[in-house]
């Protein structure tokens, strides 16, 4: 067959390990062979010092298993010592202990066995014999200062470690063991505390004391306290006798290349936790940080890597350069094909060398189109090209404008924009001029926003002209008028002291003088408009005589298009309006001093009848008088005492004619410190006349010290009148009986609005207010009454507002049924009202029958 002789090709496992790796190596970038390369080595470096390391640490692991069961070993061993020997001594007092209970055993012999004991074992310091009340039958040693101490023990918050080994052996029947709390006043010690039961009854302990440090020298092995550091802890770790090492874990912090010391420890028998033997292993060797192979191989190692390292750096830093290059070549080119400024390069002959994107896109023509072309370029529209050429040619001249030139450009379709050319002199890497650089920009938007703006001006500067109010602006600490207005220029002219004049009658914060004649900055540049502080006087109304007018003025600060702090004033004219407002004014006092006659007319009748009663007295008086003066039967005593009495009739009607003449009399509103129980009398004493007409009792209350008001008091009393007048006549359509036609009038102090008041209130008994009624209340000219004006209530409500307070009305319900309404209205008290300026003022009025 054709294809038998076809040899098959070996697939890539099949192949050698060495020739995959050259297909590998050969298929890798030659950025990466170059960081391969470098690795390799490295990786080969680390990877023998890793080596070399861990057999050094194996063998030292090894080496610390053994020195660890060593020690364990010779620990063990040193425990069992210790045990036996207490347990010989504990088997030698148990006996001592039986020979007490069965009483074979006196104190002479006792003190005779202890004293043979304590100097045969010197780990043994003292025995004492104690029975079940704590008393201290016998001693020898140093049990003879614990035995008094637990006798003296009585309190249970004050118990030692004497007592508690005592109470612990009577309450298990078992020798205890105690380890004593070691102080500054006695060396550590063991006590051993055996219960002693006679006929099976507790009957005191046999307590012996160890010396801890005893234990240690006479227990120990020599051998293996000359191997390690053998040492006694308490239950907490304490060293109580004994040597110890610096554990380097606590030391050094467990860093890993620290020779831990290796220790063993355990409880010695029969004590249990409360004595701990632990032994110490002495380093003598220096572990794998201190062998001289591990430094020698470490400073190979580091310097082979540091020359890698070296070697690797110089090369990076080659690769980097090229690549730095390389992106600063594209970074450039990026920009110049992304700037929207076009950028244009000529030789000094006038030849274009270089246009960039933004240009090509600008114009419409092409690169090629462009390059190489000498004027007349054909983005020069025709109509312009006398002037481009004479412009071209002062710039290869070298006689270029710095704000650069507005021209005109032609695209390629034929449209015009405009642009602004900017050429500056290209220099190369030597400092040779090598030609003329060009920017250009396209300029065509913000011709049409600035044409826009410029309209926008005039039409702002139109309506400012066209104002019925004068608008004037100046810089603080100057003369200069920065603005004025149509209306401003009719009125003071075209300087600024018509500003000035308006800001000082207005008695806002006077501009700041500032000589700054020798200075071209402004003083006051900079200053933010925000901090300067508000005063009360920003808006004032003021007349202006060479006017003949009343003007509103309003000041604020503002930064002027400069950055100067100016001040702008607009005046307004307001004489109208302070005429009408003066016509309301007297309108409005007409208004009241009608609604007195009104209320006087209406009181006539009622007014004549008082007056009668002081007349007719004195008619008779006068009449008496005279007959008996023709009979001559009247002494002197008895003719002055009757012309006291006419007197005094004459008085009283005077009295009634001169407070009728106060009420009524037209005169300004006059507000002064005025007491309330004054103004609260004489209302009362004008409308008595009009209750007692009705057949209506008045019963009223005026709450003590007072504080003054600043009011009107003829105005406050019109008020009162005319709610006291129509509660009575409110109780007289209402039909009411004799017992239940009561008018209520109380004074009180309160707190409405979060602000202090004075309250008056006058509550009837009548039939209410309907809906209808209530709603138009304080209508001016709406009535319920046949021959009523309805101006009363609306008089009220506007004389009470006028002092800052306000009126209300309510009904008053019983059940379902209107038992009557409730007129009340507050006065606010003034700063000045203090509450001892009343101190003057009349106590509470008590409530009096009319």
């Amino acid at each position: 067959m054709p294809f038998k002789n076809l040899v098959s090709l070996p697939s890539p496992m099949e192949l050698p390990p060495v020739e995959r790796a050259r297909r590998w190596w050969r298929r890798l970038t030659p950025h990466r062979q170059d960081r391969v390369a470098m690795l390799a080595p490295l990786a080969a470096v680390l990877l023998f010092f890793a080596a070399i390391v861990a057999a050094l640490g194996y063998l030292r692991v090894e080496e610390i298993d053994r020195e660890r069961e060593a020690v364990q070993r010779d620990v063990e061993y040193t425990q069992q010592r210790l045990r036996l020997r207490l347990l010989e001594r504990q088997e030698q007092l148990m006996r001592i202990a039986r020979e007490i209970s069965s009483r074979e055993l006196d104190l002479d012999d006792f003190r005779t066995r202890s004293e043979s004991m304590i100097n045969q074992y010197p780990e043994l310091q003292g025995i004492a014999w104690i029975d079940d009340r704590r008393r201290v039958r016998a001693s020898f040693g140093t049990a003879v200062r614990t035995a008094h101490e637990l006798q003296q023990t009585f309190d249970p918050a004050k118990r030692n470690d004497t007592d508690s080994g005592f109470s612990l052996a009577r309450e298990s029947n078992q020798p205890v063991y105690q380890q004593r709390v070691w102080s500054t006043e006695f060396a550590p010690l063991l006590q051993m505390h055996i219960p002693l039961n006679e006929r099976g009854r507790f009957s005191g302990v046999l307590m012996a004391e160890y010396s801890v440090d005893g234990l240690y020298r006479y227990g120990v092995p020599s051998e293996v306290s000359a191997r390690y550091a053998v040492s006694l802890l308490d239950v907490n770790g304490k060293l109580l006798a004994g040597t110890v090492i610096p554990n380097k874990k606590t030391v050094t912090g467990l860093l890993p290349w620290t020779n831990p010391t290796n220790e063993y420890a355990m409880p010695v028998s029969p004590v249990g936790s409360g004595l701990v033997i632990r032994a110490q292993a002495y380093r003598a060797s220096l572990g794998v940080i201190g062998s001289g192979l591990f430094w020698l191989v470490a400073t190979l190692s580091v310097m082979t890597a540091w020359m890698l390292i070296a070697n690797w750096r110089h090369t990076r830093r080659r690769v980097q350069a090229q690549q730095a290059l390389m992106s600063e070549t594209n970074f450039r080119r990026a920009m110049e094909s992304s700037m929207l400024t076009g950028m244009r390069a000529m030789d000094l002959q006038g030849r274009i060398t270089y246009v960039n994107t933004a240009f090509c896109q600008m114009t419409g023509w092409t690169e090629s189109d462009l390059v190489g072309r000498t004027a007349p370029f054909p983005y020069w529209p025709d109509a312009d090209r006398e002037h481009l050429a004479s412009h071209l040619e002062k710039e290869l001249a070298g006689k270029t404008v710095p704000g650069g030139v507005q021209v005109r450009v032609k695209r390629r379709d034929g449209s015009l924009f405009d642009a602004r050319l900017y050429v500056s002199p290209l220099i190369d890497s030597q400092g040779t001029q090598t030609g003329w650089m060009t920017s250009m920009t396209d300029i065509t938007e913000p011709n049409r926003v600035r044409e826009q703006l410029s309209a926008s001006h005039q039409r702002f500067t139109t309506v400012l002209e066209a104002l019925d109010a004068s608008i004037s602006v100046a810089p603080l600490g100057s003369d200069e008028l920065l603005f004025a207005n149509k209306l401003y220029r009719q009125w003071f002219g075209t300087q600024s002291g018509g500003h000035l004049q308006l800001v000082a009658e207005a008695g806002m914060p006077p501009s700041p003088t500032n000589d700054e004649s020798q200075d071209s900055v402004d003083s006051f540049a900079g200053l933010p408009t925000s901090s300067l502080p508000d005063t009360d006087s920003e808006n004032a109304e003021i007349f202006i005589r060479p006017l003949g007018k009343w003007l509103e003025v309003r000041t604020r600060y503002l930064s002027w298009v400069d950055g100067r702090l100016a001040q702008m004033v607009i005046a307004t004219d307001i004489t109208s309006r302070r005429l009408a407002e003066e016509q309301a004014a007297t309108q409005a006092e007409r208004a009241q001093t009608s609604s007195r006659l009104i209320t006087m007319g209406e009181m006539a009748s009622s007014v004549a009848h008082e007056l009668n009663q002081p007349l007719t007295a004195i008619n008779n008086y006068c009449n008496g008088m005279v007959s008996r003066i023709k009979a001559q039967q009247i002494s002197e005593q008895d003719l002055l005492g009757a012309l006291e009495k006419t007197a005094h009739q004459a008085q009283r009607a005077g009295q009634i004619i001169q407070r009728i003449r106060s009420f009524v009399k037209r005169s300004e509103p006059n507000r002064t410190p005025s007491e309330v129980s004054v103004m609260v009398a004489e209302a009362v004493e004008l409308a008595e006349i009009e209750l007692r007409r009705f057949n209506v009792r008045l019963n009223h209350y005026v709450a003590a010290r007072l504080p003054l008001l600043m009011v009107d008091p003829i105005l406050i009393e019109q008020v009162l009148v005319n709610l006291l007048r129509n509660a009575a006549e409110s109780i007289d359509i209402a039909l009411r009986q004799t017992s239940e036609r009561i008018v209520e009038l109380r004074v009180v102090p309160r707190h409405i609005e979060g602000k202090p008041v004075i309250e008056f209130s006058v509550q009837d008994t009548g039939k209410g207010l309907a809906p209808e009624v209530m709603a138009r209340l304080y209508e001016a000219f709406y009535s319920t009454k046949s021959d009523g004006m309805g101006i009363g209530l609306s008089l009220c409500r506007s004389i009470v507002e006028s002092h800052l307070g306000r009126i209300n009305a309510e009904n008053l319900y019983n059940g379902t049924e209107v038992s009557g309404c409730r007129f009340s209205f507050w006065i606010p008290m003034t700063e000045a009202a203090l509450p001892d300026a009343s101190a003057n003022s009349a106590k509470a009025i008590k409530p009096l029958d009319i």
